[in-house]
């Protein structure tokens, strides 16, 4: 079991910056891990999932060049840093992890925001505003 813990959510103006923490209880380090959005009314979906070792990253094309994932296994936190924010960035963001080693199910996460025969974990949220 994992236990996934955000923070660092908040109000920020347009072209501003955040970073979102994530706190994991568990062998996370193991595991593929990840931050998705929900919008009011719109479905969730993948932002940034990164590998178990840190080496591989994938990005929505929405955050590509503003946003960066990373991790720190030794202190098990997962991190994304958010530069230059826009209105639509405006989400409650969700930290996760699937029980998976393979780049490709990591990859594949991001895409479907759900993972088949493998354990996914989720966080309880924390919310980002952007003010225009």
């Amino acid at each position: 079991q994992l236990h996934l813990v955000e923070s660092g959510g908040g109000s920020v103006q347009a072209g501003g910056s955040l970073r979102l923490s994530c706190a994991a209880s568990g062998y996370a380090s193991n595991y593929c891990m990840g931050w998705f959005r929900q919008a009011p009314g719109k479905e969730r979906e993948g932002v940034a999932t990164i590998s178990a070792g840190g080496h591989s990253e994938y990005y929505s094309d929405a955050v590509k060049g503003r946003f960066t994932i990373s991790r720190d296994n030794a202190r098990n936190t997962l991190s994304l840093q958010m530069h230059t924010l826009k209105p639509e960035d405006t989400a409650t963001y969700y930290c996760a992890a699937i029980t998976s080693r393979f780049l490709s199910d990591c990859q594949g996460f991001l895409q479907a925001g759900r993972a088949v025969n493998m354990d996914v974990f989720w966080g309880q949220g924390t919310q980002v505003t952007v003010a225009s």
